[in-house]
């Protein structure tokens, strides 16, 4: 390397740490929201006048919006630069947040909640950001994967403060004031990101695909409007299934659409490749749990078992404890990707022991679900290998794609993982359903038999995660780029 090329690469290293370091103030804020409303979720219920099952509902629309913006918002940032999209995601979160402080009823809640969904696109750009900072170091990937670990270990710290925070809260604030909180701290971060973070040119050229952007908004939503079928009439719905095979014919025609667009809103080729679809296979069902099975964990461990026979009757303040312990597991598992992937040979092997490590976790409340001990044990579990995994995935995924592409292949590692999540949410519902009515008069207690199908789903997916993973090339995962990727 010339001295030319060696003070480029310095410089663009020395440079790197400041971006991280205003990064990092983004993702406490992603931290805040994703930690924040998961220890209150029966009282927001309360506060609606809904049953536990519905809250499910709210994850659903939420993950469903967040999947659609993702392929815009990840496709906007390659063409126009990624700070001027984060900026747009973080105002359109904190309007979200803002409309969850003053929602008055279900339907309002739902909107804001979809609405603050925006925030999903953060960490994908993010580490957009980094991969093109790191581009001259001659340490891309590399560097790439050590900022993805600092910024997903910064989130799963803040995590815990918002779980923590709202947990303390609950009792004392007024529910109005306590769900603004979070608005204020997504509004200082826009400033963050405003004066914090530079602007560079997006690398990618072309438009936007509108009508590929239409067919799969279609697609999902005719998806999600069979889950809701079933939802209403149970699983012997004809047109709840009749929905969901329609739905499969669509996401074809969007399939062979977006093969022949010349800028398609998804790359299909890109994931298709050898390299990029087990990331992708493994970023959906990896979704399952980390997603859908967060709102179920909650109303499980607050459930009264001298009412229901089941459930760990804990207060808000415990699933506090109880997140903050799953959240340390998740931040130990991200920062010590880099010892992990030493010790296990490779990126690949670490990752596939952390699907197996999740999965282990979820396959333990089938049996020990009756005690406090029995839910930190199995969560720490779980956590360990969740956090190498959001910290790995997007870093993966931008490995195996060309320079133009960073942005989407690292957006749709989250895309897929939200689809993933939004599908669970919505059949988890279904399974915390008592009657299968939406009818407010209806019975409003879960069944012990639907927390015992989400955690054994939440497992099986875990574990097929980690096939998928052994089905990815060696150099999918390597520092090298592959070159071979067809865009």
């Amino acid at each position: 390397m010339s001295t030319t090329q060696t003070s480029s690469a310095g410089t663009a290293v020395k440079g790197l740490a400041t971006i991280v370091g205003f990064l990092v103030l983004v993702e406490f804020a992603s931290g805040i929201l994703q930690g924040y409303y998961t220890p209150i979720y029966p009282q927001i219920a309360e506060h609606l006048s809904i049953s536990e099952g519905d809250i499910n509902w709210f994850e659903a629309a939420q993950l469903i919006v967040s999947a659609l913006c993702i392929p815009l918002l990840a496709r906007l940032g390659d063409l126009s630069g990624h700070k001027r999209v984060l900026l747009v995601s973080t105002a359109v979160t904190a309007l979200g947040s803002w409309w969850l402080a003053f929602a008055p009823s279900f339907t309002t809640f739902l909107i804001g909640w979809a609405i603050q969904g925006a925030y999903v696109v953060w960490l994908p750009l993010e580490i957009a950001i980094v991969h093109r900072r790191t581009r001259r170091s001659g340490r891309q990937e590399l560097l790439t994967r050590r900022g993805a670990a600092i910024l997903v270990g910064s989130l799963e710290l803040a995590v815990i403060v918002g779980a923590v925070s709202s947990g303390l809260l609950v009792d004392s604030l007024d529910m109005n004031l306590l769900l603004a909180l979070p608005a204020v701290v997504v509004t200082a971060v826009f400033f963050v990101i405003l004066f914090g973070i530079e602007q560079a040119p997006g690398d990618a050229t072309g438009g936007i695909d509108w009508t590929g952007l239409a067919l799969v908004t279609v697609a999902l939503g005719v998806l999600m409007g069979g889950l809701v079928w079933l939802r209403l009439d149970g699983a012997g719905s004809l047109l709840g299934w009749s929905t969901i095979v329609l739905s499969v014919a669509v996401f074809a025609a969007f399939w062979r659409f977006e093969l022949q667009h010349p800028d398609p809103i998804v790359d299909v080729r890109l994931l298709s490749s050898p390299a990029q679809w087990p990331v992708q296979v493994t970023a959906f069902l990896f979704g399952i749990p980390v997603l859908g099975g967060q709102i179920p964990l909650s109303t499980y461990a607050q459930a009264d078992p001298a009412e229901r026979g089941y459930g760990l009757g804990a207060e808000p303040a415990f699933i506090s404890t109880l997140i903050g312990l799953y959240v340390v597991t998740l931040a130990i598992g991200a920062f010590t990707l880099p010892l992990t992937t030493r010790l296990f040979g490779g990126v690949r092997r670490a990752l596939v022991v952390a699907c197996c490590l999740v999965g282990l976790g979820y396959l333990l409340w089938l049996p020990f679900n009756s005690e406090t001990w029995h839910a930190l044990v199995n969560m720490g579990i779980a956590g360990l290998g969740s956090g190498a995994l959001v910290a790995a995935l997007p870093a993966a995924a931008a490995a195996a794609a060309p320079p133009e592409r960073t942005g989407i292949a690292t957006g749709m590692t989250n895309g897929t993982k939200t689809v993933g999540g939004a599908i669970a949410s919505a059949v988890f519902a279904i399974a915390l359903t008592a009657t299968g009515s939406l009818d407010a008069t209806s019975e409003q207690v879960a069944p012990f038999s639907g927390y015992l199908t989400v955690w054994a789903v939440c497992a099986g997916a875990s574990f097929l995660a980690a096939l998928a993973l052994l089905a990815a090339p060696a150099h999918a995962f390597s520092d090298v780029r592959n070159e071979t990727v067809p865009h």
